[in-house]
C-alpha cells in the first residue's frame, strides 16, 4: 500500500521536478552564452584598441626617426658653421694679440725713455737753478725800490741786481707745478719785492696764498688772499682770490664768512668758472644757490 503511494507520488512529482531543473539549465545556458558573447565583444574591442595603440606607437617611432634625422642634420650644419666661424675669428684675434704684444713692448720702451728724459730734465733743471743762484751771489749790483709801472729800477751797490721779471715769474711757476713749494714761495716773494706793480704781481700774490693754504698755514693764506683783493682789486685773479678766501675761511671753521664769500662771487661774477665752483661749495655745505654757466676765462 505504501509502495503504491510512493509510486504514485513519484509519477506526479518527478515530471514537475524535472521540468523545473530543465528551466534552470536553460537559463544557466543562456547566461553562459551571454557571458561568452560579452567576452567576445570585449576581446574584439580590446583587439581594436591594441591595434590602434600599436599603429600610434609605430607612427610616433617613425616621427621620432624623422625628428632625429633632422636634429642630426641641423647639429651637423651648426657644428660646421661654428668651425668655419672659429677659423674666421681665431686668426684675426691671434694677429691682434701679436700686435698688442708689440705695442705693449713699444710702450714699455717709450715709458723707459720718458723716465730717462725726465731724470735728465730734473738734473738739468737743478743745474740751472744752481747756476742762477751762483750768478745772483756773484752779482754785486742791487736795485732801489721798484719804480711805477713794474719796470726794474737801476741797480745800486747795496742790493744785488734783480733777475728779469718774466724769468723770475716763470721759474716760480715751474717750481710750484713741480712740487717745490718752498722755492716757489721764495721766488714769488722776490718777484713782488722787485716788481710789486708788475703785470704778474696779482698772480704772484695769489699763488703765494695758494701755496700757504696747501701747507696748512691758513692764517697766512687768508692774509695773502686779502692782499690780492686790497692791493689789486680789479685783475684776473680777483674772483679766484674770493673763492680761495671762502674755502680757507671754511677750513678755519668760519663757515658763515666763507658762505658770504661764495655768495659774493655768484653775485658779482655770474657765468664764470669761479661762480660755478662757489655754487658747488655751497651745495657741499648743504646750502642752495643758482648754478651759473661757466663761460668766462680765468
Amino acid at each position: 500500500m505504501k509502495f503504491r503511494r510512493l509510486c504514485l507520488i513519484s509519477i506526479f512529482v518527478l515530471p514537475v521536478v524535472m521540468s523545473a531543473a530543465s528551466r534552470e539549465m536553460q537559463e544557466l545556458q543562456r547566461d553562459v552564452a551571454q557571458l561568452q558573447q560579452d567576452l567576445k565583444t570585449l576581446q574584439r574591442a580590446f583587439d581594436e584598441k591594441v591595434s590602434a595603440l600599436t599603429a600610434f606607437v609605430q607612427q610616433s617611432l617613425e616621427q621620432n626617426k624623422d625628428t632625429n634625422k633632422t636634429m642630426l642634420s641641423l647639429d651637423g650644419r651648426l657644428q660646421e658653421q661654428f668651425r668655419q666661424q672659429s677659423k674666421e675669428v681665431v686668426a684675426p684675434i691671434a694677429s691682434y694679440g701679436a700686435k698688442i704684444d708689440q705695442l705693449s713692448s713699444d710702450f714699455s720702451q717709450v715709458r723707459e725713455s720718458m723716465a730717462d728724459v725726465t731724470t735728465r730734465m730734473g738734473k738739468l733743471e737743478q743745474q740751472i737753478i744752481d747756476l742762477s743762484n751762483a750768478i745772483k751771489t756773484m752779482t754785486p749790483a742791487a736795485p732801489p725800490p721798484p719804480a711805477a709801472g713794474g719796470q726794474s729800477p737801476a741797480p745800486s751797490a747795496s742790493m744785488p741786481a734783480a733777475p728779469p721779471a718774466g724769468e723770475l715769474y716763470d721759474n716760480a711757476r715751474r717750481d710750484m707745478l713741480g712740487g717745490k713749494s718752498d722755492l716757489a714761495l721764495q721766488e714769488f716773494s722776490e718777484y713782488l719785492r722787485y716788481y710789486g706793480t708788475g703785470p704778474y704781481a696779482p698772480n704772484a700774490q695769489f699763488y703765494i696764498g695758494e701755496l700757504h693754504a696747501k701747507q696748512g698755514d691758513f692764517e697766512t693764506a687768508l692774509k695773502d688772499f686779502d692782499s690780492v683783493l686790497e692791493k689789486y682789486p680789479d685783475n684776473n685773479k680777483t674772483a679766484d682770490a674770493h673763492l680761495m678766501k671762502g674755502q680757507t675761511l671754511v677750513r678755519m671753521g668760519k663757515r658763515n664768512a666763507g658762505v658770504a664769500e661764495f655768495r659774493q662771487i655768484i653775485k658779482e661774477y655770474p657765468h664764470t668758472d669761479q661762480a660755478a665752483k662757489a655754487q658747488a661749495q655751497l651745495k657741499q655745505l648743504g646750502l642752495s644757490a643758482a648754478a651759473p654757466a661757466a663761460t668766462r676765462r680765468k
